[in-house]
């Protein structure tokens, strides 16, 4: 599988939307997430299971989703 730094112009190339979702949670927990992005599924009984259908069937949702970990991927990366 290609590293997502070999398609600059997609910084989610390569990385799954499992693997989004639980890199968020692992850094933020659900309480952060459903604070942030205010749905159901991060707020009322939350499970990686039915947040991936919601996110999946969701665009703005995901959009959201995938853009909070771009934009927290990058101020790491400036960090370091």
């Amino acid at each position: 599988m290609a590293s997502p730094s070999s398609h600059p112009k997609d910084p989610l190339h390569g990385i799954t939307l499992e693997t989004v979702l639980r890199q968020l949670l692992d850094c933020y927990g659900w309480k952060e997430m459903g604070c942030r992005i205010p749905i159901q599924c991060f707020r009322n009984n939350p499970s990686v299971k039915s947040s991936l259908k919601f996110l999946r069937q969701t665009p703005w949702a995901r959009e959201r989703l995938e853009n909070w970990y771009i934009h927290d991927s990058l101020r790491d990366k400036n960090r370091g």
